[in-house]
């Protein structure tokens, strides 16, 4: 049986737009453009110069608000025909690029991402993640191919709110801890071997390089921690999931932050990201490795990723912190952990992390 393994290529830097034209020029004459409204508004200036003049054209400017639900993937999709000969450019963050490549699979076009925000590797993945409209989360659907190409415009992500730079190093520290509890003990074929040890990269730049990034990130600086911390967020963990068998690309750590997405206004208190580095400290524990978490957990809480219960706003004996390990114990992620796991055992490693010093 044979296995193919597609990648997505990326630029990045202050010029990165320049590029687009070279790229796209092979697939199609027309770039149906797909965005956020505040994404569109730092974006398409950039996106319209790169464009001027290269025989490519803006065919049409699609406004994305909201979740990335099926009703908003079907009315794109609509909103795009005929798209013969068409490119579609994704802009904006996670929701919004994972709308644009579903857009893109329906219509069987190329897509090609131009992230505002490297909270996600939403634009680098070969997978959109659906809700339903009041923003529970639906299925995930896995695409064929990732995006052709990223384009990463430094000036415009170092001016980007720093909290989302923080959520996407939460994201890429949950990609290698989950990636190496999962498939402990098990003989890696070449390609989820090679997705496991990039994460690794993930895992160091945003140790290394995180501190410094965020500082420049909050003076709008683009500066080579930046753009470290960017790729590791982006193109390192996108990377990472595009070669890792969907068994060994998520755990514990998404788990937990699918369940506490569930409870009601968490959305506007942390980012996805923030949730899964949350919960990267409770999978720590769960596997005996609190020394490993207290060391983790004083990065995580200068860069402001949430490191206790408190930090969520909620309590050791809250009913919504019950419900919340109740979804995770039942998350897809969690039937492929080394032992059972269940929600009390989650709990207990949850009490057990507010514990440590």
């Amino acid at each position: 049986m044979s296995q193919s393994v597609f990648y997505c290529n990326y630029t990045i830097g202050e010029d990165a737009y320049a590029q687009l034209p070279q790229i796209c020029r092979a697939h199609g004459q027309r770039l149906l453009v797909i965005g956020g409204e505040t994404a569109l508004q730092r974006a398409l200036p950039a996106l319209e110069h790169a464009v001027e003049g290269s025989g490519l054209s803006i065919d049409r400017v699609l406004r994305f608000g909201g979740e990335c639900t099926e009703a908003a993937v079907e009315s794109l999709t609509a909103a795009c025909l005929p798209a013969d000969g068409a490119v579609v450019v994704g802009v904006g963050g996670g929701k919004a690029l994972d709308t644009a490549k579903a857009v893109a699979a329906r219509l069987g076009r190329p897509v090609v991402t131009l992230p505002t925000i490297a909270a996600t590797c939403a634009a680098t993945s070969a997978l959109s993640v659906l809700y339903h409209p009041d923003g529970r989360h639906d299925r995930f659907l896995q695409l064929e191919v990732p995006p052709l190409h990223c384009f990463m415009h430094t000036g415009i992500l170092a001016q980007a709110p720093s909290m989302y730079l923080r959520g996407g190093m939460g994201d890429a520290l949950g990609k290698f801890f989950e990636s190496h509890f999962v498939s402990r003990g098990v003989p890696l074929g070449h390609a989820s071997a090679l997705g496991r040890q990039i994460s690794v990269r993930g895992h160091d730049a945003v140790l290394l390089y995180g501190l410094q990034a965020m500082v420049d990130c909050e003076n709008g600086e683009d500066s080579p921690p930046l753009r470290e911390v960017v790729l590791a967020n982006i193109v390192t963990t996108g990377l990472a999931s595009l070669l890792l068998e969907e068994r060994y690309s998520g755990g514990v750590a998404h788990s937990i932050a699918a369940g506490l997405a569930e409870i009601e206004g968490m959305e506007q208190r942390a980012l996805h990201g923030d949730l899964v580095g949350y919960g990267v400290l409770v999978q720590l524990v769960l596997d005996d490795g609190e020394e490993r978490a207290v060391g983790l957990s004083l990065f995580l809480r200068r860069i402001g990723i949430p490191v206790c219960l408190g930090d969520l706003g909620l309590g050791e004996d809250d009913a919504l912190l019950g419900m919340a390990l109740r979804i995770a114990a039942d998350f897809p992620d969690m039937a492929n952990l080394p032992y059972p796991v269940d929600a009390q055992r989650l709990y207990e490693a949850v009490l057990r992390l507010e514990r440590l010093p």
